[in-house]
């Protein structure tokens, strides 16, 4: 038995031989790119802090422009939207009370000038002023409020956003080599294909044979419709609500090796999990399964899609029913791909059912 399995194992070792070695070598290339790479696996992360920072400091911050011209002795501050109980509003009302008195002082002054009253005229003047100098500190104060309650509002918002942190001395260089890695798989994706085909086509009939095109090409596209299907729709609402959850509390401060092994169990279960056509087609093809095979089998492929989309998700119900329905909706289209390929004929197996009491 050993002899007859020796050819197949001799076979399937040079075949993920040829495997490994293609993994190696985009590998290396992957590496020489790791810092885009890199960015690119970040992006969700932090792209769903910003967001979730902006929902939760998502509030009008109004501006102070104070315009004073120097030819003039006229201070203008433009009332912002603060609430009235700020220490902007009391210093804007202090300002335009100053300003204010400033005026009248100087009008009594020019009266006081025309009733040949130096004396009171002077006194004025100096009143005058003080109120100008009042009004112009008050507006200093204001432009420093606002400089404080920005920069208040920037170290919170920095707090909340959190950052991506390292635990490790060589951290960043283990996350590189990761995501080089699974980089190389994706980019060594249809050559691995290509040498499973080769391992099973001597199986194969002349006319199955010549699926190997499709069976490459459809497997890819496949995978990377998944990768991408996670990538652009799944991760954005997952990754939103588990850092929206307990934000409020807590300062999320994300280790990138932890996201790096979580981000790459996301992409690979979805790329896997989209290749449940390609799979069903290959195994029609074998005459393994038909389209009644598949109907009957449906009721338990749907507990076990949901059971892999709780393992293969983040733990919430948003990102599992975002696996989980398209994987429903994949189970249906393979359905659809076995029939035209291996259909059910329900006449012959009746037949040999009859045939099988006969004898």
């Amino acid at each position: 038995m050993f002899e007859d399995l020796r050819p197949h194992l001799v076979e399937l070792r040079k075949r993920l031989g040829l495997s490994v070695i293609s993994v190696f070598i985009m590998f290396a290339i992957a590496f020489t790119f790791h810092q885009y790479i890199l960015a690119w696996v970040t992006q969700p992360l932090n792209d769903a802090l910003t967001q979730v920072g902006l929902i939760i400091e998502n509030k009008g911050t109004a501006h102070w422009k104070i315009q004073q011209d120097e030819n003039t002795t006229e201070i203008t501050v433009k009332k912002p939207e603060y609430q009235s109980n700020s220490a902007q509003s009391y210093a804007y009302e202090a300002s335009q009370s100053a300003q204010k008195l400033h005026d009248n002082l100087s009008q009594a002054s020019d009266v006081a000038v025309k009733q040949s009253n130096p004396e009171l005229a002077s006194l004025l003047k100096e009143a005058a002023t003080s109120a100008k100098t009042t009004a112009e500190a008050t507006s200093k104060l204001i432009t420093l409020l606002d400089d404080v309650n920005h920069s208040v509002e920037n170290a919170s918002k920095k707090t909340f956003e959190g950052m991506v942190t390292t635990h490790q001395i060589g951290g960043v260089f283990f996350v590189a080599l990761k995501v080089s890695f699974f980089a190389a798989l994706l980019g060594a994706l249809p050559f691995i294909l290509y040498q499973l085909w080769l391992f099973v086509s001597p199986g194969l009939y002349a006319n199955e044979k010549k699926m190997i095109i499709p069976f490459v090409v459809g497997g890819s596209i496949m995978f990377f419709i998944g990768v991408l299907f996670a990538y652009y729709v799944v991760t954005p609402f997952g990754f939103q609500f588990l850092i929206t959850f307990g934000s409020f509390l807590y300062t999320p401060l994300i280790n990138i090796e932890d996201y790096v092994g979580f981000f790459a169990k996301i992409m690979m279960g979805f790329g896997i999990a989209f290749e449940l056509p390609v799979f069903a087609y290959f195994l029609a093809l074998l005459g393994l399964v038909t389209d009644k095979s598949l109907k009957d089998f449906f009721k338990y492929a749907i507990l076990i899609i949901f059971v892999l989309a709780a393992l293969l998700t983040p733990p919430d119900v948003l990102t599992q029913l975002l696996m989980a329905f398209p994987l429903i909706l994949l189970y249906g289209i393979s359905i659809l791909i076995v029939r035209m390929v291996n259909p059910y004929k329900e006449d012959e197996d009746e037949e040999e059912v009859i045939e099988a009491k006969d004898s």
